[in-house]
């Protein structure tokens, strides 16, 4: 009998939808097409120059060689709780509340490990970044899908949990403004969902990879609702560098929470990973101590203008499209009559356009896709006028 090698529970995990983007994308890419690729969700300017001058300082001191074990450096600690009272007015105990993570797909992805036991469920919202699902998967999780849906401004009703589900259940996920939706919300979700985690006794969980990406209103954090206290309410929230600053390579992030939680997420890392190296640590505390700088200012502002840009080619394709008002990704309706998978086949084999259909998030999103706003304004209207080429 032949030796199995992948594990179970790796064949029960879906396709993940950007490795089959991805794979499309290299075989059209193989014949010599040109191809424009709206899908991945990566910055395609540098990192800011004054966050290279630190790290390059930083880089060359030895005390900056060793492992970086521990919740985070003194220094990157301070400056993420000085990001949180600057940015949203929270009072932060950065040796208590501060996690530094290698990246917030990391600290999402070992949470469920932290936080709960095999069998217990997490809650996610039905239209999600992947690795909340597939890891709570791992972890031996139950996962519950919160519906989500064009009507309800892609925001999940917390009291729509079965009570079945409620009882099981140890953590639930909020991802404001939404990748893929681009939705956002007011500190009124978060009140909703820290009260009904503490009815519960579940764990609230925020990912705010994109609350720096905004074209309104800031968006807010869960811990500006008023019932939220660090100390006493059992949540935690994830920020990330990487799409603020232009920082995807250099995977540094940070949690906020209750100190149990941050105990219980560092213990799970240090048997894990070995912490952020201390250099880009250093980095990241130049890039947060400065989040207002004109240079980040200025990456909203090419969003903005590629936003500006999208927008009306898609409405002349037929497709619905409310522009975000936060985030680099556009969720649009596909022309009517064609679903996202179709669709998305289509864009590539005939117009060379690579975009993420709706489909590879949940079942629920099959009439819509997405695009990234992470190629330059003239390359967004040439894939409009290829696809208006076509007919739908």
């Amino acid at each position: 009998m032949p030796m199995r090698i992948r594990s179970r529970r790796l064949d029960a995990l879906p396709p993940f939808v950007f490795a089959e983007v991805d794979r499309n994308r290299r075989a059209k890419a193989a014949t010599g097409a040109d191809i424009i690729n709206l899908g991945i969700g990566d910055p395609d300017r540098p990192t800011p120059r004054f966050i290279i001058d630190a790290m390059q300082r930083a880089v060359a001191k030895p005390e900056n060689h060793p492992y970086a074990y521990g919740g985070g450096t003194r220094l990157f600690r301070d400056a993420a709780a000085q990001f949180m009272l600057r940015r949203f007015n929270v009072n932060v105990d950065p040796a208590r509340h501060i996690l530094c993570c290698i990246g917030s797909k990391e600290g999402l992805a070992h949470l469920p490990i932290a936080v709960a036991d095999p069998g217990d469920a997490v809650c996610v919202p039905e239209i999600h970044y992947p690795v909340y699902s597939t890891t709570a998967s791992f972890a031996g999780l139950d996962v519950h899908f919160m519906p989500m849906n064009e009507s309800n401004n892609w925001t999940p009703d917390f009291e729509d949990i079965p009570t079945d589900v409620r009882s099981r259940a140890r953590l639930i996920i909020s991802n404001h403004p939404n990748n893929p939706t681009g939705s956002c919300v007011g500190i009124d979700h978060y009140e909703k969902q820290v009260r009904f985690a503490s009815t519960h006794n579940l764990v609230a969980a925020s990912d705010q990879a994109y609350s720096e990406i905004y074209f309104e209103e800031r968006p807010p954090s869960l811990w500006q609702a008023p019932s939220a206290k660090l100390d006493s309410t059992h949540a935690i929230e994830f920020h990330s560098l990487s799409k603020t600053f232009n920082m995807t390579g250099w995977r540094v992030a940070f949690a906020v929470g209750h100190p149990e939680i941050i105990a219980a997420l560092a213990s799970v890392k240090s048997n894990y990973d070995s912490g952020c190296f201390a250099a880009v640590q250093e980095a990241g505390a130049a890039a947060l101590d400065h989040y207002d700088h004109p240079d980040v200012a200025g990456i909203r502002e090419v969003y903005r203008e590629r936003r500006e840009a999208l927008i009306p080619g898609l409405r002349s394709l037929g497709c619905v499209v409310v522009p975000p008002k936060a985030g680099f990704f556009c969720w649009a309706r596909c022309p009517k009559g064609w679903d996202s998978n179709r669709f998305a086949d289509r864009a590539l084999d005939e117009a060379a356009v690579v975009v993420v259909p709706g489909a590879g998030f949940s079942p629920a999103a099959k009439d819509y896709f997405r695009i990234a706003l992470t190629v330059e304004t003239p390359r967004l209207r040439d894939a409009m006028d290829r696809l208006a080429q076509l007919k739908w």
